[in-house]
Protein backbone atom coordinates (compact mmCIF):
# COMPACT_ATOMS: atom_id res chain seq x y z
CA UNK A 1 0.00 0.00 0.00
CA UNK A 2 2.88 2.30 0.69
CA UNK A 3 4.16 1.82 -2.83
CA UNK A 4 0.77 2.77 -4.25
CA UNK A 5 0.77 5.96 -2.20
CA UNK A 6 4.21 6.80 -3.47
CA UNK A 7 3.15 6.21 -7.04
CA UNK A 8 0.05 8.25 -6.52
CA UNK A 9 1.98 11.14 -5.01
CA UNK A 10 4.54 10.93 -7.79
CA UNK A 11 1.73 11.14 -10.33
CA UNK A 12 0.35 14.23 -8.62
CA UNK A 13 3.76 15.85 -8.77
CA UNK A 14 4.03 15.00 -12.44
CA UNK A 15 0.56 16.35 -13.12
CA UNK A 16 1.38 19.53 -11.22
CA UNK A 17 4.68 19.88 -13.06
CA UNK A 18 2.94 19.33 -16.41
CA UNK A 19 0.24 21.83 -15.51
CA UNK A 20 2.91 24.35 -14.50
CA UNK A 21 4.78 23.77 -17.75
CA UNK A 22 1.59 24.21 -19.78
CA UNK A 23 0.78 27.42 -17.89
CA UNK A 24 4.27 28.78 -18.58
CA UNK A 25 3.97 27.86 -22.26
CA UNK A 26 0.58 29.59 -22.44
CA UNK A 27 2.05 32.68 -20.75
CA UNK A 28 4.96 32.66 -23.20
CA UNK A 29 2.54 32.37 -26.13
CA UNK A 30 0.37 35.24 -24.87
CA UNK A 31 3.50 37.31 -24.23
CA UNK A 32 4.71 36.52 -27.74
CA UNK A 33 1.34 37.53 -29.20
CA UNK A 34 1.40 40.73 -27.17
CA UNK A 35 4.92 41.54 -28.43
CA UNK A 36 3.81 40.75 -31.97
CA UNK A 37 0.82 43.09 -31.64
CA UNK A 38 3.07 45.85 -30.30
CA UNK A 39 5.44 45.42 -33.24
CA UNK A 40 2.53 45.58 -35.67
CA UNK A 41 1.20 48.71 -33.97
CA UNK A 42 4.62 50.37 -34.24
CA UNK A 43 4.81 49.50 -37.93
CA UNK A 44 1.29 50.82 -38.45
CA UNK A 45 2.14 54.06 -36.70
CA UNK A 46 5.28 54.47 -38.81
CA UNK A 47 3.37 53.86 -42.04
CA UNK A 48 0.64 56.30 -40.95
CA UNK A 49 3.26 58.94 -40.22
CA UNK A 50 4.84 58.48 -43.64
CA UNK A 51 1.46 58.43 -45.40
CA UNK A 52 0.42 61.76 -43.88
CA UNK A 53 3.78 63.53 -43.59
CA UNK A 54 5.08 62.77 -47.09
CA UNK A 55 2.28 64.56 -49.00
CA UNK A 56 2.27 67.45 -46.54
CA UNK A 57 6.03 67.91 -46.80
CA UNK A 58 5.97 67.65 -50.60
CA UNK A 59 3.17 70.24 -50.74
CA UNK A 60 5.09 72.47 -48.35
CA UNK A 61 8.22 72.08 -50.47
CA UNK A 62 6.34 72.92 -53.66
CA UNK A 63 4.69 75.89 -51.97
CA UNK A 64 7.93 77.27 -50.60
CA UNK A 65 10.18 76.75 -53.61
CA UNK A 66 7.74 77.00 -56.51
CA UNK A 67 4.96 79.25 -55.40
CA UNK A 68 6.12 81.97 -53.03
CA UNK A 69 6.66 84.98 -55.23
CA UNK A 70 3.04 85.99 -55.52
CA UNK A 71 3.30 86.78 -59.23
CA UNK A 72 -0.02 87.74 -60.70
CA UNK A 73 -2.00 86.59 -57.68
CA UNK A 74 -0.88 89.51 -55.53
CA UNK A 75 -2.05 92.25 -57.91
CA UNK A 76 -5.40 90.57 -58.52
CA UNK A 77 -5.92 89.83 -54.83
CA UNK A 78 -5.47 93.51 -54.06
CA UNK A 79 -8.04 94.53 -56.67
CA UNK A 80 -10.76 92.33 -55.17
CA UNK A 81 -11.58 92.54 -51.51
CA UNK A 82 -12.86 89.07 -50.72
CA UNK A 83 -10.01 86.92 -52.08
CA UNK A 84 -8.19 85.43 -49.08
CA UNK A 85 -4.49 85.94 -48.44
CA UNK A 86 -2.18 83.51 -50.16
CA UNK A 87 -1.17 81.84 -46.89
CA UNK A 88 -4.80 80.77 -46.33
CA UNK A 89 -4.87 79.02 -49.71
CA UNK A 90 -1.55 77.33 -48.96
CA UNK A 91 -2.82 76.22 -45.53
CA UNK A 92 -5.92 74.74 -47.18
CA UNK A 93 -3.72 72.87 -49.65
CA UNK A 94 -1.57 71.52 -46.81
CA UNK A 95 -4.62 70.38 -44.84
CA UNK A 96 -6.12 68.77 -47.92
CA UNK A 97 -2.86 66.93 -48.65
CA UNK A 98 -2.73 65.60 -45.10
CA UNK A 99 -6.36 64.46 -45.20
CA UNK A 100 -5.85 62.73 -48.53
CA UNK A 101 -2.72 61.04 -47.16
CA UNK A 102 -4.75 59.76 -44.21
CA UNK A 103 -7.54 58.58 -46.50
CA UNK A 104 -5.04 56.81 -48.76
CA UNK A 105 -3.48 55.13 -45.73
CA UNK A 106 -6.89 53.87 -44.61
CA UNK A 107 -7.47 52.41 -48.06
CA UNK A 108 -3.98 50.91 -48.16
CA UNK A 109 -4.45 49.26 -44.74
CA UNK A 110 -7.61 47.55 -46.02
CA UNK A 111 -5.74 46.32 -49.10
CA UNK A 112 -7.77 48.61 -51.34
CA UNK A 113 -4.98 49.56 -53.72
CA UNK A 114 -4.56 45.88 -54.61
CA UNK A 115 -8.29 45.41 -55.06
CA UNK A 116 -8.77 48.64 -57.03
CA UNK A 117 -5.53 49.86 -58.63
CA UNK A 118 -7.45 52.76 -60.21
CA UNK A 119 -7.83 54.23 -56.72
CA UNK A 120 -4.04 54.58 -56.48
CA UNK A 121 -3.82 56.21 -59.91
CA UNK A 122 -6.59 58.66 -59.05
CA UNK A 123 -4.90 59.51 -55.74
CA UNK A 124 -1.58 60.16 -57.47
CA UNK A 125 -3.27 62.25 -60.18
CA UNK A 126 -5.07 64.48 -57.68
CA UNK A 127 -1.87 64.84 -55.65
CA UNK A 128 0.17 65.92 -58.68
CA UNK A 129 -2.53 68.41 -59.66
CA UNK A 130 -2.59 69.72 -56.09
CA UNK A 131 1.17 70.29 -56.33
CA UNK A 132 0.76 71.99 -59.71
CA UNK A 133 -1.98 74.38 -58.59
CA UNK A 134 0.31 76.56 -56.47
CA UNK A 135 2.88 77.31 -59.16
CA UNK A 136 0.16 77.83 -61.78
CA UNK A 137 -1.88 80.29 -59.74
CA UNK A 138 1.01 82.10 -58.05
CA UNK A 139 3.68 82.19 -60.75
CA UNK A 140 1.46 82.45 -63.79
CA UNK A 141 -1.26 84.39 -62.00
CA UNK A 142 -3.92 83.07 -64.31
CA UNK A 143 -7.27 82.22 -62.82
CA UNK A 144 -8.24 80.36 -66.00
CA UNK A 145 -5.18 78.08 -65.82
CA UNK A 146 -5.78 77.60 -62.11
CA UNK A 147 -9.40 76.73 -62.86
CA UNK A 148 -8.28 74.13 -65.42
CA UNK A 149 -5.92 72.55 -62.88
CA UNK A 150 -8.70 72.66 -60.30
CA UNK A 151 -11.16 70.92 -62.66
CA UNK A 152 -8.68 68.09 -63.20
CA UNK A 153 -8.02 67.81 -59.48
CA UNK A 154 -11.74 67.83 -58.68
CA UNK A 155 -12.41 65.07 -61.20
CA UNK A 156 -9.61 63.00 -59.66
CA UNK A 157 -10.92 63.76 -56.15
CA UNK A 158 -14.42 62.66 -57.12
CA UNK A 159 -12.99 59.43 -58.55
CA UNK A 160 -11.02 58.96 -55.32
CA UNK A 161 -14.19 59.52 -53.33
CA UNK A 162 -16.07 56.81 -55.22
CA UNK A 163 -13.20 54.31 -55.07
CA UNK A 164 -12.21 55.05 -51.47
CA UNK A 165 -15.80 55.01 -50.22
CA UNK A 166 -16.30 51.47 -51.53
CA UNK A 167 -13.23 50.28 -49.63
CA UNK A 168 -13.43 52.39 -46.46
CA UNK A 169 -16.36 54.71 -45.71
CA UNK A 170 -14.16 56.71 -43.30
CA UNK A 171 -11.69 57.36 -46.10
CA UNK A 172 -14.58 58.41 -48.33
CA UNK A 173 -15.70 60.93 -45.71
CA UNK A 174 -12.18 62.36 -45.52
CA UNK A 175 -12.19 62.84 -49.28
CA UNK A 176 -15.48 64.74 -48.92
CA UNK A 177 -13.62 67.27 -46.76
CA UNK A 178 -10.98 67.57 -49.48
CA UNK A 179 -13.74 68.17 -52.02
CA UNK A 180 -15.01 71.02 -49.83
CA UNK A 181 -11.50 72.50 -49.79
CA UNK A 182 -11.36 72.16 -53.56
CA UNK A 183 -14.70 73.97 -53.87
CA UNK A 184 -13.29 76.90 -51.91
CA UNK A 185 -10.23 76.98 -54.14
CA UNK A 186 -12.55 76.89 -57.16
CA UNK A 187 -14.36 79.98 -55.91
CA UNK A 188 -11.02 81.80 -55.67
CA UNK A 189 -10.06 80.65 -59.17
CA UNK A 190 -13.37 81.81 -60.63
CA UNK A 191 -12.97 85.19 -58.97
CA UNK A 192 -9.42 85.48 -60.35
CA UNK A 193 -10.57 84.45 -63.83
CA UNK A 194 -13.30 87.11 -63.79
CA UNK A 195 -11.10 89.86 -62.33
Amino acid sequence: MDSQDIRHRGGDDRDAAMAETERKNADDKSKGKRDQKRAMAKRGLKSLTVAVAAPVLMTLFATYFLGTSGGGYGSRAQSTSWIPPLWVLHAIRLASSGLMGLAAWLVWVDGGFHKKPNALYLYLAQFMLCLAWGPVIVRVGSGVAGLAVWLGQSAALFGCYKAFNEISPVAGNLVKLCLACAAFVAAVNVKLAIA
